[in-house]
């Protein structure tokens, strides 16, 4: 397998971050959501306009990871008041960490958590969280082997639809 490399999303990487975006998204939970709400949350969530807001935030860094130059999954990290939740400690948010299902089981999904720890040690962080919804087991089996503990729940909202969302901190 070639190797990976992660590189920051500059702000006309908007294309690319959208289309990254949309279709990991649909890859992880289209099938458990209302297609007509799932469709107007895409529409909303991950529009140019919307990306290009969170881009130009000083809060928020994105980046991709690339397997021979294709964009094949894409972090997102927030810090400060851009981050989703007032949490205790200094802390960064891994808001985003998907990877195109084609590449699942590559190494690109602990390439982009890898990046996210050297950015938490960059900041001085005490603690790296996230959110990930209770049905995405994967995820959560994933970050539990990277040392995540549970600590707290919060809402995610598709549509009509309240979904619960663990919320898992790393002390580093």
């Amino acid at each position: 397998m070639s190797a990976i490399s992660i590189t920051a999303v500059a702000s006309d990487d908007v294309s690319g971050l959208a289309s990254i975006s949309r279709k990991t998204f649909e890859q992880t939970f289209a099938d458990k959501n209302d297609p007509a709400d799932f469709d107007a949350y895409l529409e909303t969530a991950f529009s140019h306009e919307q990306l290009s807001s969170e881009l130009g935030n000083s809060g928020s860094a994105f980046f991709f990871a690339r397997i021979n130059g294709q964009v094949c999954g894409y972090l997102k990290v927030n810090t400060g008041q851009a981050q989703t939740e007032a949490v205790e400690g200094k802390t960064l948010e891994i808001e985003r960490i998907y990877v195109d299902a084609d590449f699942q089981g590559s190494g690109v999904g602990k390439a982009l958590f890898q990046q996210a720890l050297k950015q938490a040690e960059a900041m001085g962080a005490d603690a790296v969280w996230l959110g990930v919804w209770e049905e995405n087991a994967k995820a959560i089996e994933f970050y539990r082997k990277q040392g995540f503990e549970p600590f707290g729940e919060h809402s995610f909202v598709i549509g009509k639809d309240v979904q619960r969302d663990i919320l898992m901190r790393l002390e580093v």
